[in-house]
Parts: structure tokens; sequence; C-alpha cells
């Protein structure tokens, strides 16, 4: 291993050499309080940034290790430290010199979530550091006097004030840690309560913008229905107070923006663990809990919707349904049935987003046709058995189809971001309405089926198979697009990347036409679970800005690959 005053040399012998030349700096360099490796060096300024890491002794850093003796404590000093050496390189400076991006530094960047990422390793004795440097250059020559400077003088100075713990926000630390485990605890109490989900009094539910996840300033806070009103007792001693939505189906009603989608938005996110003065730090919600919605164009691969959809012209079976080009209906009911197959205990669904013909055929239009002549099981049909045959809830945002009254066992009214229990008064509408809907299917919810799939699936050759994220919401398996946008729960383009690199192990490593779809993902998890987000990368040393999905994103992304074909 060569030492600092090395690279120092061989940096200003490089000036104005040819950007190739950089390559040689592959390698491990020793400083006085920590190891700089250099994994990967980019072969253009305008090509992706050099990947680094800063590996340091845990005494130097100075971690106490009862903060990072559980998992769920080490998830959130990595998020901590994260956040601060992203903070320390903005402070910086950071400008660009010179070609491109060249010159700057990068690590993961984290939003309002705090997810399972790559950007900090706390593993035994060792913290590290994963982050990328675009190398300093004039055209495609070396500019080796710049490039001496942020490795020499910039680089330290954020390492030193980010991760040595005698220059760190201590109190902030120990409130994340805290935070984080009181958010866990929360979680693992609904099932304990009979609850799918929980907003605490004084939540902020609005955004900043359509482009910021940050909480809306002077918002309306939330406050629980008293009907709704429960009190967690967290492992911190604090005390939270809001509204506990019990299992079964719940309706959220209520005019046009008066906040049920906002609501809905909240429930989906909460599913993840938030930074505190989100605002949203105590809105919990089931972690399996699936937000489905309409994907017309989507492909489908035998998938069992026969619940919903049978009968089709020309006895198309849809037992094991498969399409191109899904339609509102179909797409909708394939959503609802993968996500019952790799497993959830909820379903978020808002009707702005849902097909008409799945959610609902009234009764003025049963009568008008025939039983036999409509194929589509309406939603509504089968909501009340996912709950009592499968165990399923759905909180169902509606506003404008009140037949949902008739099968709800909780109603909701949001009036102006205020909700309000009217589960009585719609109670009595629904007895009052002369022109009711009847049930239209005869048959029972038979389940869905599990779908092993084929090796075929993922067969192309050469460097065509590589799979790449191109964003949050694009997946390239060689020429192949993998459209994502319809899941709506990803909140980070590390996520995504890290479905690319899961995608890749689940073809190389777990594939195998024996294990089910569902089940090839668990080993996957039972992987992540033993040897972290590093354990299932090809690369060694920075294994790329990674960020842990739920298995239904995983799935759902898989399901979404028009090459896919099953057992």
């Amino acid at each position: 291993m060569k030492n600092y005053k090395e690279l120092e040399k061989i940096l200003f012998s490089m000036d104005g050499k040819s950007y190739s030349a950089y390559k040689s700096l592959k390698g491990e360099y020793r400083f006085e309080k920590y190891i700089l490796a250099i994994d990967h060096v980019q072969s253009d300024p305008y090509a992706p940034p050099s990947k680094m890491r800063i590996i340091m002794d845990r005494k130097i850093c100075g971690i106490p290790y009862e903060l990072t003796d559980t998992k769920d404590k080490n998830i959130a000093v990595s998020d901590f430290l994260t956040r601060n050496f992203y903070r320390e390189i903005q402070k910086s400076g950071n400008d660009s010199t010179g070609t491109g991006g060249s010159g700057r530094i990068f690590i993961d960047r984290c939003g309002q979530e705090i997810l399972e990422r790559t950007s900090v390793l706390i593993k035994g004795d060792k913290v590290e550091v994963r982050f990328e440097m675009g190398m300093p250059a004039k055209g495609r020559r070396i500019m080796g006097k710049a490039a001496q400077k942020i490795i020499f003088e910039q680089l330290p100075e954020i390492v030193e004030k980010s991760i040595i713990y005698d220059n760190l926000n201590k109190k902030a630390l120990n409130e994340q840690v805290i935070l984080v485990l009181d958010q866990e605890y929360a979680r693992k109490m609904l099932k304990e309560k009979g609850l799918v989900a929980f907003v605490a009094n004084d939540s902020v539910l609005p955004r900043e913008s359509g482009v910021s996840d940050r909480p809306m300033k002077n918002a309306v806070k939330f406050k629980s229905p008293e009907k709704f009103e429960i009190t967690l007792k967290l492992p911190s001693g604090k005390e939270v107070s809001g509204m506990g939505i019990p299992k079964g189906i719940t309706l959220i009603v209520g005019g046009g923006y008066h906040g049920k989608s906002t609501l809905l938005a909240a429930l989906e996110r909460g599913v993840y663990n938030h930074i505190a003065q989100d605002g949203r730090e105590f809105i919990i919600s089931e972690s399996d809990a699936v937000k489905i919605r309409a994907e017309d164009g989507r492909n489908v691969e035998k998938v069992n919707i026969s619940g919903f959809i049978n009968n089709l012209p020309q006895n198309k079976d849809t037992r094991a349904f498969s399409t191109e080009n899904a339609s509102g209906s179909t797409s909708q009911a394939a959503n609802v049935a993968e996500a019952l197959e790799y497993g959830t205990s909820l379903l978020l669904i808002d009707e702005d987003t849902s097909a008409t013909n799945f959610m609902i055929r009234d009764g003025r239009m049963q009568k008008l046709v025939a039983k036999e002549k409509e194929p589509i099981t309406p939603f509504i049909d089968r909501v009340k058995e996912l709950y009592d045959n499968f165990g399923v809830s759905t909180i169902l945002i509606v506003g404008g189809s009140g037949d949902y009254f008739d099968v709800a066992n909780h109603i909701i009214m949001m009036d102006e971001y205020v909700p309000k229990d009217v589960t009585e008064k719609a109670k009595e509408i629904a007895k009052l309405d002369e022109n009711k809907r009847e049930f239209s299917s005869n048959d029972k919810f038979q389940g869905v089926t599990q779908r092993i799939p084929l090796k075929k699936s993922f067969s192309q050759s050469g460097k065509l198979d590589k799979t790449k994220a191109k964003g949050k919401y694009s997946i390239l398996y060689g020429k192949e697009l993998i459209d994502i946008s319809g899941l709506e729960q990803l909140v980070d383009d590390s996520q995504t990347n890290c479905i690319a690199v899961m995608i890749d192990y689940f073809k190389n490593k777990v594939l195998d036409e024996k294990l089910t779809l569902s089940q090839a993902a668990d080993r996957i998890y039972e992987k992540i679970e033993k040897g972290g987000l590093d354990s299932i990368s090809s690369y060694t040393g920075h294994p790329g800005n990674l960020a842990l999905p739920r298995k239904q994103e995983f799935c759902a992304a898989v399901n979404r690959y028009r090459k896919l074909r099953i057992k």
C-alpha cells in the first residue's frame, strides 16, 4: 500500500498528461487518519465520476458501539453520516474544476426517508464512506494540481467534520437513532392493536411543492377524529397520539382539494422511516402496503386475474392472462393479483388513478348490461372478500361513488385537511338508497397463482445483458427498457440502482426454474440480510449508490420486464 506522499507526487507528475493516465491511480493510499481507496477511475471527464472510499478505523472515527449494535441503529447512524458528508461537501464549495463535471465530489443524496444504503458502511472495527469524484481536467488533459488540492485539502476537511464523532452534533445523532427505534416499534405495534396505519396528531401531510418532498410551511396540522384516536407509548418514553386506522375496509371521502389524496400519499410513504422535522415522522403504515393503480400499456405475463376478469370474448384464459398492452382494468387487476402473490396485507387505492370499470358498476348499468355480458367483477364486489378470507385490508380514496358505503367498515371525511368520522351518516344514506346495486359475482375469489420465471427470459448474451438504472423510473436490461413509473412507492434513484443490481443477481445466482418469483425474491433478501447490499454487487470496493427497495418494488419491476416468461 502506498502512502499519501507518493500519491501527491504522482498527481503533480501527471499534470498536463492525457486523461487516461489517471487510470494508474487505482489502488489504496494510507493517510494519517484513514485509507483512501480509489476503486474505479473514469475514462473521460464526461464519463460517470470515479469511485472512491474512505476507510477509517472505528477507534479513530469514535462512533460508540452502543449506537450501532442493532441493524436499525446502524442504518440510522449510516444515514446520519451520509447526510453530514453531503452537507460538508456543499459547504466546501464543490465547484466544477475544468471540463464537464470534473473537480467535484459526490455522495448518495438522502431524501426525507431513512433507507439502508451503501454510502456509509459501519461494520466491525471499520467505517467506510463511499463517494465519487470527477477527476479534474482541462479538455482531456489532467489537472494534477487541482486534483491534489481536492484530495489533500478539501477531502480531509470534509472527512474530519462529517465522520469524526467528536466533531458531530452528538445530540442530533442520538435523537435520530431514538427516532428510528420509535418508528420501528410503532410499526410493530400496528398488528398488536389491530391496525394497518397510524397518523400522529400534528403531522404535516402536504408537501412544499410538486417537485419538493419537504413539509409545507403553515400547513393545517393533522388532528385525529375522536373515534379513531389512540396513544402509542414508545421505547424512548414518549407518548404519541393520533389516528389509528383499523384493519378492514376504510374509505377516505370528501370534496376535491380537501386532502384525500394527500393523506393517501403520506400513507404510501409510511412504509419508510422518516427524518426529524419531516412532519411525517409518525405516519406509519404496514411495511408491505402496496399502492394499486391502473397502468395502461404495461406488460402482463401469465397472471391469474380471473377473480376480477373472466369470460372474455373468444374464451381468452384469465387464469394465466398475458398481454403486451394491458387496458386500465386488466392492468389494475394484474397489479392487485401480483401484490397478493408476493405478499401484502394492505392495498392503497385512489379512484383518481384507477380504471372506473374495474372499481365499480352501479345499479343502473347493471340493469342495462346483462351480467353474462360483463366480464369484469369490479373491485367493490371483491374488497370485502379479500379482507374476510385473505386478511388483506384496503384504504380507498373515493370522491364519486357512494356505493362503497355498503362494503366499508370505516368512513373518514377530509374537510379542509381535517378528518371527520362519517361512518354512521354514510351507512344511513346507504340504507335509504332506492337504486341499490346488486352483488355481481356468484363465485368465490380463489386467490392467486404463484408463478415460476423461466431462465430463457434473461438469455440475452454478451454485453447486451447488462442491467442499468436510468433515473428513478426506468431500468435498461440490454436494449429492453423496463418502465417502473407505476411504482409510486419508490422514493430514491438509488433504490432503482439497487433493483437493477438485484435483477442481475436474480438472473445469475437465484433463478433455477423451481423457485417462484416470491421465493426467489426472499432468497435475495436473505442474502442481503446476512451480508448487506455489498453482497449482491458484482463490484469489489465501491458497489455503486444503492438503497434497499422493498420486496414489493423488486417483484413489481421484474413483472414489468416485457420479455419475462413464466413456467
